[in-house]
């Protein structure tokens, strides 16, 4: 009796931890639908899954959940051969409202700033995609010559393309909507491609606050090893050097550097003291920056507890890349506006980049590193 007493607790325990499991909502209704089957699917970095599946009614209504994402992710809504697609981060519900004979353009959507961003980018890119298909029923019928078509249709996807990255992917690369918008296509290509010289910074800034946030999940990886492979092969010739006179750095003392971080205020290089910091001249535009700042991220998250910090200095001529590219850098970012320039290099004689020196607690310069995998073994012998 005692046994079978224990065994009906055991399950009431275990019912109720999988009841209390944290889960996101997704319901609304679809008209015009009845007796069709809309599917609920999860959108992964290289297939689609469903997750769940129902038979509309006369009403259309319908709801699903899901487990909550350790990280955003995406999913969509399919009836049939079209789709809404949405992300999710939390335990929010997502309400869809949509009419099955306009699903992909007609809906509204509510849960999330993302969700409703992702449906603004969805129309834009459907809008795109019917103004090429224009272009080329008008080379078909002979009303328009290919070369004039193809000359339009650049004009129309640099149009897009410039959209996209000033009014989502630089205004949130830490966004999910960034995310979603990198991987849009038209007639099945992406618009933005990883081995284009401008795209790529799109893609280096998105990776870079992904890693951030969420440097455990396979998206963030996944779009890592995009953006370090698209580096490589945009980059051409050998990372110019800058070329410095040369000078003593004394390890006597500090030498001291006040910059201005992307919100204006001033971080001088000695309020460190106390702290064991490391002092970084990088350009972050520069082949190898989307690496170099991954690797000194983990070095940042391991040590940071124990009174470390990174005074890192951007050399880049661009203030406005600067800015998207450290807006979500975790530690003190300065923009050096001399650049190549800046008199910082003459005085720490700084004749590439990137270059880091380990200063101790007493503001005192102890190693100059350029080999970013030597850093983590200089950081732990001054903490």
């Amino acid at each position: 009796m005692k046994k079978a007493v224990y065994l009906l607790v055991m399950m009431l325990v275990v019912l109720t931890a999988c009841n209390n499991e944290k889960k996101f909502h997704v319901e609304g209704t679809v008209s015009n639908a009845a007796n069709k089957m809309l599917y609920f699917e999860a959108e992964r970095i290289d297939s689609v899954a469903v997750l769940d599946s129902v038979k509309l009614d006369e009403k259309g209504n319908f709801a699903f959940s899901g487990k909550r994402p350790e990280c955003p992710d995406f999913y969509r809504l399919r009836l049939g051969n079209n789709v809404i697609h949405f992300s999710v981060d939390s335990t929010e519900t997502v309400t869809v409202n949509a009419d099955a004979r306009n699903l992909t353009k007609g809906y509204t959507i509510k849960g999330s700033e993302s969700c409703q961003k992702i449906k603004e980018i969805t129309l834009k890119q459907i809008k795109l995609q019917e103004s090429i298909n224009l272009l080329e029923n008008n080379v078909r019928n002979g009303a328009l010559d290919e070369a004039s078509a193809n000359s339009l249709a650049d004009t129309l996807i640099a149009k897009y393309k410039k959209d996209i990255m000033v009014n989502y992917i630089f205004k949130g690369p830490n966004k999910p909507y960034a995310y979603f918008a990198l991987f849009q296509s038209i007639n099945g290509s992406l618009i933005f491609s990883a081995n284009d010289k401008k795209d790529i910074k799109c893609f280096q800034a998105v990776a870079t606050s992904l890693n951030t946030f969420y440097p455990k999940s396979l998206r963030s990886r996944n779009l890592y090893s995009i953006t370090i492979k698209g580096l490589q092969n945009t980059y051409t010739g050998k990372r110019k050097v800058i070329n410095i006179p040369q000078s003593k750095v004394s390890t006597a003392g500090l030498i001291d550097i006040t910059l201005p971080d992307i919100n204006g205020r001033r971080h001088s290089l000695s309020d460190l003291k106390g702290k064991v910091a490391v002092l970084d001249f990088v350009v972050l535009g520069a082949k190898g920056a989307a690496q170099h700042n991954f690797k000194l991220r983990d070095i940042y998250n391991k040590y940071k507890s124990k009174g470390f910090e990174i005074y890192q200095i951007s050399l880049d001529p661009d203030e406005s890349y600067w800015k998207t590219a450290s807006d979500n850098l975790p530690w003190i970012c300065v923009w050096d506006e001399n650049g190549e320039q800046s008199s910082n290099l003459t005085t720490y004689n700084v004749t590439s980049v990137p270059t880091m020196f380990v200063i101790s607690r007493a503001n005192e310069v102890k190693k100059r590193i350029t080999n970013i995998d030597e850093l983590d073994n200089a950081v732990k012998s001054q903490l």
